[in-house]
């Protein structure tokens, strides 16, 4: 895909443009927080159209060059080859850059895992995923609070929700969700058989407040006990909270802190990642359908990946991938490989889809 002389032009006017109307300082409140994120957006998209006009510009020059020196013309060939090696891959990442954009992609991100089929098993996958996540996060400088935890008595979580914030988390995590399969030998499994097991993934932008309005007459909250692993303050106070929202009937439940305030927070902030996930369903079903055809995104119900202990191996299902590196990916740094693949195949396939 080719972007036009006339369309670069354009890019570059509109970004000199958001650009002076930024140092001018007459901007205030709204217009100075719209200028600015439009200029956020424009200027990934704005450097890599600089850098193509740039190498256009300076072919067209060596093209028409006439230099009676020999040496002079030989040198102008050496960089007219340069540039043609390295001008279609500027022009893909140009392409790239102006690919639309989810808006959701800045966001913070609710990350929901529950176990699946296969009990102790599923569920001590569950707290592996986890804790793959976690150190992934770390590996990108992002923060991960644990919102709420369901843990058996192995040390496996039945659902763990938590909220990972920083640069650009949903755009590196959406398509992580759907069913994680693992087949290893259990630590309950005496006779040394492989069992296969699931845990579910979910990874839910997180609205604002602006962004998901909550009616107080919506909402049913009661008020319990804790039950499970938590600590000593179980099953002592009532503090746990149970959130649920009747025009869609979406049940949230958090227990994990002693104060029933911060649960009730929680769970509203669960709540509204839910929500919000419903209503971008909703209103983008199409572009939900073609993302899910291009790397099956999103649905639950979908197998996408299986971590294979006995072959060390992991395969991701969507893009035929498989990488013999389990015990690096559970660890968190070797996931990026397989998120960088996922991403680049989302891409190769919407700029397919916009030349066809």
């Amino acid at each position: 895909m080719s972007v036009s002389d006339a369309r670069l032009a354009q890019i570059a006017a509109r970004f000199a443009e958001l650009e002076a109307r930024l140092a001018s300082g007459t901007l205030e409140g709204d217009a100075f927080v719209t200028a600015s994120r439009d200029y956020a957006e424009l200027e990934p998209v704005a450097r890599v159209a600089a850098e193509v006009v740039s190498m256009r510009g300076e072919l067209d020059m060596l093209q028409t060059l006439e230099d009676p020196d020999p040496d002079m013309r030989a040198l102008a060939e050496e960089e007219v080859h340069r540039i043609k090696a390295e001008l279609p891959e500027a022009e893909r990442q140009l392409a790239v850059a102006m690919l639309p954009r989810d808006a959701a992609d800045v966001r913070p991100a609710m990350l929901e895992i529950r176990a699946g089929t296969g009990g102790d098993e599923a569920a001590l996958f569950a707290a592996d995923l986890y804790r793959m996540y976690e150190r992934y996060a770390a590996e990108q400088g992002w923060r991960v609070e644990m919102i709420s935890v369901n843990a058996n008595d192995l040390g496996g979580f039945k659902e763990v929700v938590a909220n990972v914030a920083g640069a650009g988390v949903f755009a590196k995590l959406k398509f992580e969700s759907g069913v994680h399969r693992v087949q290893r030998v259990p630590v309950t499994e005496s006779g040394g058989r492989i069992h296969t097991s699931a845990a579910t993934v979910a990874v839910l932008p997180e609205p604002s407040e602006v962004d998901v309005q909550i009616e107080d007459k919506d909402l049913k909250i009661d008020i319990f006990r804790a039950s499970g692993a938590g600590g000593q303050h179980v099953n002592t106070t009532d503090s746990a909270v149970r959130i649920t929202h009747l025009p869609t009937n979406l049940v949230v439940i958090c227990q994990d802190e002693r104060s029933q305030h911060k649960n009730k927070a929680k769970a509203m902030q669960v709540l509204r990642a839910r929500l919000y996930e419903k209503m971008r369903e909703e209103a983008h079903g199409a572009e939900a359908e073609a993302r899910k055809a291009m790397v099956g995104s999103g649905d639950r119900s979908e197998r996408i990946r299986t971590y294979n202990f006995p072959q060390g191996r992991v395969t991701d299902h969507r893009i035929n991938l498989t990488l013999h590196r389990l015990p690096e990916i559970l660890e968190g740094p070797g996931l990026a490989e397989l998120v960088d693949a996922l991403i680049a195949e989302d891409e190769a396939k919407r700029l397919a889809a916009m030349d066809a």
